[in-house]
C-alpha cells in the first residue's frame, strides 16, 4: 500500500475511533462504600440522570460529559489523594460532589494548587460558605439553617426537652453550632449535649444518658450508619424521643436501613419534595428518572440532579472547549439562575447557592413524607 494511503487511512480511523472523541472529563471522590455509601449512589444516580440526557442531546458544544467517579471510602485522606489524582492525571476540567465536610475541606488545597472549580460538595457546612472558599460552588443550603429550622419546629410542637448527639469532625461541629443557634432564638437550654467518635461509633455509654436526661426529642448529627446504630441504642435503652436527623441522609437507602425504627423520623430537606411537580426541577427529574430501571426518585437523587444542573450550564457558558479558568470565571458569573423552581446564583464574594430548607417525615412505608 502506497505509504501516504496508509497514514491518511490511520488517521481517518483514529479520528472515527471513540477513544479520539473529544470529552468533558469531570472527577468526584466519594464514598461510595462506608457509611454513607447508600447516600452516595444515589446522589450521583441523581447527577448521571441529567449529564446522560445532556449527553443524548450532542453533549455541551459538541463534547460529551465524562463523569470519572472514584470511591473514598468515606475517608478524608483518601478523598484527597483522589483528588490528586483526578487533577493530576485525570486531567479533569472539574471537580463534582464530593461527600462529607472534612473529606471536601481535604480535597481544597488540590483545588486551590491547580485553580480547579469544584461544583456542588454534598455538605453544607458554612466552612465551605464562610469565608469565601474560591473554587468552591455550593448548590445546597447549609446544615445550620437547617438544623435551626429542626429546634423550630419542635419548638412549636410544644417540644422543648431536646437533646443533641453529634460526630466529633468538622460536620457534626457545624450542625450542633446550627442546632444552638435555634435553641437560643427559642430560649430553650438543651437537656443533653453528647458526642461521639466517628470512626468508631460507640452509643452504648451515650443512649443511657439521654434517656436519664429525659429528652422528648434527639436531634442525631451524624451519618448514615452512625444514625441507624444511635437510634437502635437509645430505643433499647428505653427512650421513645422524636429524633430528628439532617439531609445528609436524605437517601432511601438510610430509610431502608432504619427498619422498623425509621417510622416517625424527622428528617431535614434541602430541596423540594420528590413528588413536587410544580417546581419544574421535579417533574424534569421524574420523568427522566421513570425511563430507567430505578424509576423512584429520592432526596438524594434530587440533590444530585439540581447539583449537575449548575454543573452543566457552567460548562456551556464556558464553552467552547471549558478549561479549568474558563468554567472558574463562568460559574462566578452566574447570576440568578433558575434551575427549576429555585434559584441559584454566584459572585466573586458569594458561592453559597440555595437557601432552600424544609422538613420530612419517615413513614410507615420508609418514604419521605410532606
Amino acid at each position: 500500500m502506497n505509504p501516504r494511503i496508509f497514514w491518511c487511512a490511520a488517521l481517518l480511523a483514529a479520528a472515527m475511533s471513540p477513544a479520539s472523541q473529544a470529552q468533558i472529563l469531570i472527577g468526584q471522590t466519594a464514598g461510595f462504600t462506608g457509611p454513607v455509601g447508600a447516600g452516595v449512589t444515589e446522589t450521583t444516580a441523581g447527577a448521571r440522570l441529567y449529564i446522560d440526557s445532556i449527553n443524548a442531546k450532542g453533549g455541551v458544544g459538541g463534547q460529551k460529559i465524562e463523569l470519572i467517579s472514584i470511591d473514598d471510602k468515606f475517608e478524608p485522606k483518601l478523598a484527597a489523594e483522589n483528588a490528586r489524582k483526578l487533577i493530576e492525571e485525570k486531567n479533569v476540567v472539574a471537580l463534582f460532589l464530593t461527600r462529607g465536610t472534612p473529606h471536601t475541606e481535604a480535597v481544597i488545597p488540590w483545588l486551590d494548587k491547580y485553580g480547579v472549580p469544584l461544583v456542588g460538595p454534598s455538605s453544607g457546612a458554612m466552612v465551605l460558605h464562610k469565608p469565601v472558599q474560591k473554587h468552591i460552588f455550593n448548590v445546597r443550603a447549609t446544615y445550620q439553617r437547617e438544623a435551626e429550622k429542626a429546634v423550630t419546629h419542635l419548638n412549636s410542637m410544644g417540644i422543648t426537652k431536646i437533646a443533641m448527639v453529634y460526630a466529633d469532625d468538622s460536620f457534626g461541629s457545624d450542625g450542633l453550632a446550627g442546632a444552638q443557634k435555634g435553641m437560643a432564638a427559642a430560649k430553650l437550654t438543651p437537656v443533653a449535649v453528647e458526642k461521639f467518635n466517628r470512626s468508631k461509633p460507640d452509643f452504648s455509654t451515650i443512649a443511657p444518658l439521654i434517656y436519664k436526661a429525659n429528652a422528648r426529642a434527639v436531634i442525631m448529627i451524624a451519618s448514615g450508619q452512625a444514625v441507624v446504630d444511635g437510634v437502635k441504642a437509645l430505643r433499647a435503652a428505653g427512650s421513645a424521643a422524636q429524633i430528628v436527623t439532617l439531609s445528609n441522609n436524605a437517601s432511601s437507602g438510610f430509610a431502608k436501613s432504619l427498619g422498623d425504627n425509621g417510622r416517625g423520623m424527622i428528617v431535614t430537606q434541602v430541596f423540594p419534595a420528590e413528588r413536587s411537580i410544580a417546581y419544574p426541577l421535579v417533574k424534569e427529574a421524574l420523568e427522566l428518572a421513570k425511563a430507567q430501571p430505578q424509576s423512584e426518585l429520592s432526596p438524594a437523587m434530587l440533590e444530585g440532579f439540581a447539583a449537575a444542573k449548575v454543573l452543566v450550564e457552567g460548562l456551556r457558558r464556558a464553552s467552547p472547549k471549558p478549561t479549568r479558568e474558563k468554567i472558574q470565571a463562568a460559574l462566578e458569573g452566574l447570576r440568578k439562575l433558575d434551575i427549576g423552581g429555585l434559584e441559584v446564583g454566584y459572585s466573586p464574594d458569594d458561592h453559597t447557592g440555595l437557601d432552600f430548607a424544609d422538613l420530612s417525615i419517615i413513614g410507615t412505608d420508609g418514604k419521605f413524607r410532606r
